[in-house]
């Protein structure tokens, strides 16, 4: 079992853990996941990405939004509680090296998994600029860790209550119409996002990897639920990726797939809100 170290709300809904694991901590690298699995007897497996590791403490950090059951499960637990079950590393990493000018590009929570690929990338040697979009100035994470990284922080938000009000794809249609244009982009966050930043890039030829975030079960490439379709042919997320050519992702289909279980999902989450509710109003009585 795998001890809770460390845990934080980084905005509502979105939580921060360091988890022991020091051998998951070790070998894992930029871009790789782990599947996770709080209740070996009932519960289900879900994939996070590793945001960052510590092989001194022997921890690995995560950091996700609470909107299934599962997730609102873990957001739960506490310091000094274990989780059952953690598989990992897991899937292709990153392909780092000293491209010139990398653009990172985080939406929401997915700026978590940008993280160490933009740590990577900088350590390469790369001149790093990051783009964090979010609806609001509640929900942006992690600004200072990719402020201490970044050669250049753009910061948007829909509401215009933080940054540029704008969506993340304006700020990156400006650096690549500027000359020398940038050498390599990386866009992790909604599907929908990840299609709309692959837009923007294409008509410059600006070379685009999107993380993907499909539904997952097993992780090893057994079940197919994460099966996508990348330059026609069938691809699985969570061995020949999580990351592909974002002008080659057919996020259309991809989005439709994901869409299949959304009213389960939707429930779920009020679900567990409302048990929650119940719960505050029974310490308040």
């Amino acid at each position: 079992m795998n001890k809770i170290l460390y845990k934080t709300e980084l905005s509502p809904d979105v939580f921060l853990m360091r988890v022991h694991a020091p051998l998951i901590a070790q070998e894992r690298k930029p871009g790789q996941f782990i599947i996770i699995q709080i209740d070996t007897n009932f519960g289900e497996r879900i994939p996070l990405t590793i945001a960052d590791a510590d092989t001194a403490e022997g921890s690995i950090t995560i950091v996700f939004q609470a909107v299934g059951k599962t997730t609102h499960k873990l957001a739960d637990l506490n310091v000094g509680d274990k989780i059952d079950n953690l598989l990992g590393p897991l899937g292709q990493p990153t392909h780092i090296e000293k491209f010139g000018t990398v653009v990172c590009v985080g939406g929401g929570i997915g700026v978590a998994p940008l993280h160490p690929i933009a740590q990577g990338m900088k350590k390469a040697g790369n001149k790093l600029i990051t783009i964090i979009g979010a609806r609001n100035k509640n929900l942006v994470i992690l600004e200072k860790e990719m402020r201490a990284i970044s050669d250049e922080l753009i910061i948007c938000t829909d509401d215009g209550s933080y940054g540029m009000k704008s969506l993340v794809t304006a700020p990156l249609k400006e650096l690549c119409e500027k000359l020398p244009k940038p050498d390599m982009v990386v866009a992790i966050g909604p599907p929908i996002m990840m299609k709309f930043c692959a837009e923007t890039t294409r008509p410059y030829g600006v070379p685009t990897v999107a993380s993907l975030n499909t539904i997952m079960i097993d992780g090893t490439g057994m079940c197919g639920g994460c099966r996508v379709t990348v330059g026609g042919k069938t691809k699985f997320v969570c061995v020949d990726g999580p990351e592909f050519d974002a002008h080659q992702v057919d996020f259309d289909n991809m989005m439709k797939r994901l869409a299949s279980y959304r009213k389960k999902e939707d429930e779920a989450h009020k679900q567990c809100h409302l048990e929650q509710e119940m719960k505050t109003r029974k310490m308040i009585s």
